[in-house]
């Protein structure tokens, strides 16, 4: 009998049902594996047939296409562009009436108001304003002139009265002193008291005559002063009047010129508007403008760092936003002396105004358009040769062109002129009709 003899198995637990063994998951990653793998063999396979894809041979004889241009002969403008809007040379600003009568200051009401656009000619009417108040002031001053005449007269008819009395004094003081006089002749027959008393008498009546003749320039001088202060007053109210008359006057506007009647805009309930019938407007305020379109013109600035480059004179080409393919020829009239500035964002940059006259009449011009003025501000000679800037290089400060000679090109230096943006005239080392290289 062995010593050991046999184990006794030790008991194991028994698996619940459902429950998956440990090493059930092993052949699901195993496949896994072998996925991806031939993911990447095919992926690999087919970047190794791209790279290894034959090539496209060139064919036989190309070569590299260069692009090349022909010197030509001409003329060369260097042109500064300015732009602006158009306005008329000649113009009459039409503004409200400015009233002589200080009491005529108030707003005053368009009864009559033409129509923007209208052409107009000298005398026609542009606007009536409602003078109903200025006539019914008139009517007042009117009568206020005739009470100032009637006082004159009244004032002369009592200065007429109390000279007849100032006369009449005058003669009772002489009657009187003349009586004094003869009764102190005859004091021999009196007392020595009687006779003092009569010469003290016919002094008394001699000082008040000689008073009252001497009162007579005074008195006359103050009616000539009463007189001269009434006459005043008469040609106050009379000059009163006439500003009125003149006034009135002013009330229908009339055009001072042939053109075209444009009417201002004004502030109406907020927004901007032209004029029209009804609107209320104040003295010296614009409210038209009568302008010549014969004689028109572009109003535009320039930067400062190129106005020097500008003279009286120099030639244009006008072009129009508004109409594309119109272009009119003028000429700058005007360069202003000081330089302007802008505002908010703009206030440091400054423009000097410049003007341009456009030469003849266009039926297609009128105030206020948006326009564009090339200005020749330099012109070679005629017959100049004349090359592009590509194809210029520069090399150790000298100016080199590539110029074709049979199959090769020759580096070839040139001296150059005036030149524009795109153009330069050549000095020296081209022709006309030479073939150079564009870079």
């Amino acid at each position: 009998m062995s010593a050991i003899g046999n184990p006794v198995p030790s008991p194991t637990q028994t698996p619940k049902p459902g429950a998956s063994a440990p090493f059930a998951a092993a052949p699901r990653r195993s496949r896994l594996w072998w996925l991806l793998l031939l993911v990447v063999i095919v992926a690999g396979g087919g970047l190794a047939a791209w790279l290894l894809r034959p090539q496209a041979k060139a064919p036989a004889g190309a070569v590299a296409v260069v692009q090349t241009v022909k010197v030509v002969s001409g003329t060369l403008e260097r042109t500064i562009r300015v732009a602006g809007q158009t306005s008329a040379r000649n113009y009459a600003n039409i503004i409200a009436p400015l009233l002589r009568g200080p009491e005529n200051r108030n707003s005053l009401i368009l009864l009559k108001m033409i129509k923007s656009g209208t052409p107009v000619k000298k005398g026609d009417l542009l606007a009536q304003i409602d003078a109903q108040s200025a006539e019914d002031h008139i009517e007042d001053t009117n009568d206020t002139v005739q009470q100032a005449q009637n006082d004159v007269k009244k004032r002369l008819a009592e200065q007429a009265v109390e000279w007849e009395n100032l006369q009449q004094t005058v003669r009772v003081a002489k009657a009187e002193f003349d009586k004094a006089a003869k009764e102190a002749q005859a004091a021999e027959v009196r007392t020595v008291v009687d006779q003092e008393l009569l010469k003290l008498s016919a002094e008394e009546y001699e000082a008040r005559y000689k008073q009252a003749l001497a009162d007579l320039p005074f008195k006359k001088e103050s009616h000539r002063a009463e007189l001269r202060l009434l006459a005043i007053t008469n040609i106050r109210q009379d000059r009163h009047l006439e500003r009125h008359v003149v006034d009135i006057k002013k009330y229908t506007i009339q055009s001072p010129m042939n053109g075209m009647a444009v009417a201002q805009s004004i502030w109406r309930g907020g927004d901007m508007a032209q004029t029209q019938e009804g609107d209320q407007v104040y003295p010296g305020q614009p409210i038209a403008k009568v302008v010549d379109l014969s004689n028109m013109q572009v109003e535009a600035v320039v930067n400062q760092t190129e106005s020097d480059e500008f003279r009286i004179g120099q030639p244009a080409r006008i072009t129009l936003d508004a109409f594309p393919g119109a272009e009119l020829k003028g000429k700058v009239y005007s360069i202003g002396a000081l330089a302007v500035g802008g505002r908010m964002q703009n206030y440091y940059i400054r423009n000097i105004p410049v003007r341009v006259m456009i030469e003849g009449a266009d039926p297609r011009l009128i105030p206020d358009l948006s326009a564009a003025a090339q200005v020749v501000i330099g012109r070679s000679e005629p017959n100049s040769t004349l090359v592009p800037l590509n194809t210029l290089t520069q090399e150790g400060g000298k100016t080199y062109v590539d110029v074709k000679k049979a199959e090769n090109f020759e580096k070839r230096e040139v001296q150059l002129g005036m030149r524009n943006g795109t153009h330069a005239v050549v000095l020296a080392g081209l022709t006309a009709g030479d073939e150079v290289r564009v870079n």
